[in-house]
């Protein structure tokens, strides 16, 4: 198939769209839906169905999630209701819109669309793609091959999990200026240089279409550091692509 319908499930916002898998692009503009708060299973897979509706679509749909996904299964739920914890979300999915769904962990399915079609495309070593949103989401490469659901935003700085303290929302829930924030994402950035070595940082998230704020700001990593190309599109783009091998 040469478009396959992408859904990306946030903790505030559910976004979708086509995707033309030749050109790593949108097909037409994406449509963004609140997540239903309580963000229960039931109530979010009704938004995917109604993505799936607006678009007229019918075939194969790949799909994030904010939590580790283990052959479709949500085995967390750090930025979403708990009672996700253990539910067959593919399966919810696929049996809520009647379509085969694949279900990937939000950070690694942006990370595969930047490592194919943006940022990191071409590079080897050691690339860490990090998404600042809602809570902080990390997908790592070794010579372009994912180890998937490593949820590197848990990683305790100061005693809380990273993303507690330097996520995309923080900053706007605390009022802290770019220069405020900057210094919490150096200090984040900074451990995981520590622990990994990497040779490039991937910024990504909806925060990435202004990193002329901050990225300069960041003058104490060693490591290479980008934006991402795709920005806040990533994960619907990544998300289509891994389900194109899917029948439907």
């Amino acid at each position: 198939m040469k478009e396959i319908l992408g859904i990306d499930i946030g903790g505030s916002g559910i976004k979708g769209a086509p995707v033309d898998l030749k050109k790593g692009e949108f097909a037409t503009d994406r449509l963004r839906i609140e997540t239903p708060q309580p963000s229960k299973p039931k109530a979010v897979a009704k938004v995917v169905a109604e993505l799936v509706k607006h678009f007229k679509y019918s075939g194969p749909i790949g799909c994030t999630f904010p939590a580790v996904i283990q052959r479709g299964v949500a085995l967390s739920a750090a930025n979403v209701d708990k009672s996700w914890i253990g539910t067959d979300a593919a399966t919810l999915f696929s049996e809520e819109t009647g379509c085969p769904v694949l279900v990937w962990n939000d950070a690694d399915a942006a990370g595969f669309a930047e490592m194919t079609h943006g940022a990191g495309k071409g590079r080897d070593g050691i690339v860490i793609m990090l998404t600042f949103g809602t809570g902080i989401g990390t997908a790592v490469f070794h010579d372009g091959k994912l180890l998937p659901n490593t949820e590197f935003g848990h990683v305790e700085i100061r005693g809380k999990d990273a993303e507690h303290r330097a996520s995309a929302n923080i900053r706007k829930e605390k009022g802290l200026s770019w220069k405020e924030w900057t210094g919490r994402v150096e200090e984040y950035l900074q451990h995981i240089e520590m622990l990994f070595t990497p040779d490039l940082f991937i910024i990504g998230g909806g925060v990435s279409k202004k990193h002329e704020k901050f990225l300069p700001l960041l003058s104490g990593i060693r490591t290479e550091i980008v934006p991402a190309e795709l920005f806040n599109d990533a994960g619907i783009i990544g998300a289509a692509m891994a389900a194109s091998g899917m029948k439907g």
